[in-house]
């Protein structure tokens, strides 16, 4: 087979693909050969299908799926061979003239080939970039504790009512006189909780209520603008609530205030397992501990960002072949068509970009991704969705399995792969690059993403 390639500007490349007869026939004919063994005909023993009946009825169909094999093989093959970075998919060209293939070979095939830019990076000590130590402080370890306290928390009865207690009653319609309705809404046991009433004219009606008392209100009124909490209240349909203008009774039978947990030895055994935490001053520690290890995370975070800026302007402005890429994009979007592609198409461009400089630094570092590097991937991940819900001792078995349950779904093996490329990214290039190192606090830190 001929191969020849164009590419006269760097990133448009132009493919032209002989193909002659020698290059798929013999292919073609060893699958008729096992299409003849397995052709289930009515009329023939199995294996004695005539081989003219056999091309007749499945060799046009067959020779089209060879040769597209062979194309395929032969474009990757040039394209690894000659070092050529292809983006994306071979793309059929708009120079192709129609093919017979029911004539003889040769057949020409012609494709445009998307070829990124040429550029190269490289960083050393030379290159300074900015990095943030966040500072673990009395107040967010007194945050951290206070959250701890809230989630362990339990709600108690209490009799008189006061602001965020939660109200347990019976709702009744009341008729234009002031007496339940006959036939009118009736809810027992509904839940509310005063304190987020919409307005506080309906609010005030709940300030020192005690057990037992009626409360008479008015729920349209008390939440104008938001007919799913009606619903919920008065557990009617939406189109129901949306009518509904009456006062109801309330008549309180249960009040619930919820009670922050104690710190004491209960609630450092919650967070931290059985036994693990003697006294507050060890509790202290080890959030404070708990606090630069996630910190160190978002720190990491960071000075990734920073870093992929300071390459990004480092590197420069790259010509794209934009309208191949266009068509690229607009193939593996289908759905969504070429107003998704042209809304989506700069944001794309620009992570393709930073996606380049990263294989470069990646192969520059010799940083070579293991299992075992996705697996500890797939843990952090882990680890870091247990601890979204407090949950900072979660046995190492656990994390395994669940690790384990990650990686058998494709959709999250790619970006556990991403992860672990970033994690040994992040600590290689922090020992190339001058850290500019600052002390900052949570607040300023967060700031630094607005």
């Amino acid at each position: 087979m001929k191969v020849t390639f164009e590419n006269p500007d760097k990133v448009n490349g132009l493919m032209t693909l002989t193909v002659e007869e020698a290059d798929f026939n013999e292919k073609v004919e060893k699958q008729l050969k096992d299409y003849r063994k397995r052709a289930n005909i009515p009329g023939f023993r199995p294996g004695q299908v005539p081989m003219g009946m056999v091309r007749r009825q499945y060799g046009a169909a067959v020779k089209v799926d060879v040769i597209n094999n062979v194309l395929g093989e032969e474009i990757y093959k040039y394209v690894r061979e000659n070092k050529i970075q292809m983006l994306g998919e071979p793309m059929p060209s708009e120079k192709q003239v129609a093919v017979d293939l029911e004539k003889e070979a040769p057949y020409t095939f012609v494709f445009d080939i998307a070829v990124a830019p040429e550029f190269s990076i490289e960083l050393t000590d030379k290159d300074a970039v900015d990095f943030y130590n966040i500072t673990v402080d009395d107040k967010l370890i007194d945050q951290q504790i206070e959250m701890y306290a809230s989630r362990s928390g339990h709600y108690d009865k209490v009799e008189e009512y006061a602001a965020n207690d939660m109200l347990k009653g019976d709702l009744r319609e009341l008729d234009a006189e002031g007496n339940t309705k006959e036939g009118g809404i009736t809810v027992e046991g509904a839940i509310m909780m005063p304190e987020y009433i919409k307005v506080d004219e309906q609010k005030a009606l709940f300030q020192g209520a005690k057990l037992g008392d009626i409360i008479t209100f008015n729920p349209k009124k008390a939440y104008p603008e938001n007919s799913g909490e009606l619903q919920g209240l008065l557990k009617v349909s939406r189109e129901e609530a949306e009518n509904v203008t009456a006062d109801f009774s309330y008549q309180i039978t249960e009040i619930s205030r919820y009670t922050k947990a104690d710190v004491n030895q209960e609630l450092f055994d919650q967070v931290y397992g059985q036994g693990n935490i003697a006294d507050e001053k060890a509790f202290r520690e080890r959030i404070a501990q708990d606090l630069k290890a996630q910190f160190a995370t978002d720190s990491d975070f960071r000075f990734m960002q920073d870093l992929r800026k300071y390459c990004e302007d480092k590197v420069g402005e790259l010509t794209f072949p934009e309208e191949a890429l266009k068509r690229i994009m607009l193939n593996n979007n289908k759905d969504k068509g070429a107003e998704y592609v042209e809304k989506n198409f700069e944001a794309s461009i620009k992570e393709l970009k930073w996606h380049l400089i990263k294989e470069q630094l990646v192969a520059a570092n010799n940083i070579k991704i293991e299992d075992a590097d996705v697996k500890d991937a797939a843990k952090e991940a882990a680890r870091a969705q247990f601890a979204q819900y407090g949950m900072n001792n979660v046995p190492d078995e656990y994390l395994e399995n669940y690790a384990a349950d990650m990686l058998k779904k494709k959709e999250y093996v790619d970006n556990l792969v991403d992860r672990a490329i970033d994690r040994k990214l992040t600590e290689v290039l922090k020992k190339v690059v001058k850290l500019n190192e600052k002390e900052i606090t949570l607040d300023e830190f967060n700031k630094l993403f607005q």
